[in-house]
């Protein structure tokens, strides 16, 4: 402990697996390396195949690739202190190295929203006007959107830390996961929270809720723009450019509000269920990601078999 009048500050924490069943951490690790393995992989061709293929250089395919570099650091940024913890036990993290581990965290899941809404309104562009959308979105303004992600999610939460590191801890010291989580690092304060609370709370809403909110209007102006083509075979056309997208909001966002739910108003929720949403939260959407777009987007799936038959060749 470092002592500071009447200030009291952890050297450390102590992170937490899967409760009762410690003994089995071991075996427990093959489906996360197995996890963690597929996000690894499966990002960095969805980058690869992008960045080769001329056809995909669209502003679809470019934000698909500002997602992959997203899922790509959210799994690096859980890896090690997971994996140390299964394979070796390693439950002793410093403060400033959980503050650290906790900011980043936040600021790719904020990126990841973000990018998930600017994927919604590319295909709202390229459903209801077309003709207009290469005009739209240009290679400059898929730079400036994501410029723009990138520097409202480092800003709005750019005071959480200080606000953590001003708190007084005392007592427990142990966290609720194999990571640093803001509401978990929080909880562990003897001093008074609310303003931590507040502008967690007031964050999450103006930035995750607002992304929320902007796409499913987006896709409600989709439907309306659907509805009104004069075919079937061209509604499904339109709604199957859509269904990869789709499934990648219901995976990102089920699990982050269930989380943030169970941080906030959660108390009497047995600890194993918090755990396993926490890890669904953080590893799943990384896996799956590259996994639903592989096997959804026809243009993926083809120029990741012309690449595959050229090594074969």
């Amino acid at each position: 402990w470092e002592f500071n009048g009447s200030f009291y500050q952890p050297s450390a924490f102590l992170m937490m697996g899967i409760p009762g069943l410690e003994a089995l951490h071991p075996w427990i690790s093959i489906p996360f390396c197995a996890l963690y393995l597929t996000a690894l992989l499966g990002n960095c061709v969805i980058l690869f195949i992008i960045r080769k293929t001329q056809s995909l250089h669209e502003p679809m395919y470019y934000f698909l690739s500002m997602l992959a570099v997203t899922d790509l650091g959210l799994a690096l940024c859980t890896l090690p202190t997971t994996l140390g913890l299964f394979w070796f036990n390693v439950r002793r993290i410093g403060f400033d190295a959980c503050l650290a581990q906790m900011y980043f965290i936040h600021i790719l899941s904020f990126i990841e929203s973000s990018v998930l809404l600017a994927m919604a309104f590319d295909r709202f562009i390229a459903i209801s006007h077309p003709l207009r959308h290469p005009s739209i979105l240009t290679k400059s303004t898929v730079l400036k959107i994501g410029l723009a992600i990138v520097l409202r999610g480092m800003v709005s939460l750019l005071p959480i830390p200080f606000l953590l590191k001003r708190l007084t801890y005392c007592g427990k010291t142990e966290l609720s996961h194999s990571f640093c989580f803001h509401p978990d690092i929080m909880n562990l304060a003897c001093a008074d929270i609310k303003v931590n609370v507040f502008y967690g709370m007031i964050i999450l809403l103006s930035t995750v809720g607002m992304d929320f909110i902007f796409i499913v209007l987006s896709y409600i102006f989709i439907i309306r723009t659907v509805v009104s083509l004069t075919t079937k075979e061209e509604c499904l056309k339109a709604l199957n450019t859509c269904v990869s997208h789709i499934c990648a909001v219901l995976v990102f966002f089920i699990p982050m509000i269930g989380l943030s739910m169970i941080h906030r108003f959660g108390k009497n929720v047995p600890p194993l269920v918090n755990t396993l949403v926490a890890y669904t939260y953080l590893i799943i959407p990384p896996a799956l990601n590259p996994v639903i777009y592989s096997i959804k987007s026809t243009h993926i799936r083809e120029a990741l078999l012309r690449a595959l038959r050229r090594k074969r060749g």
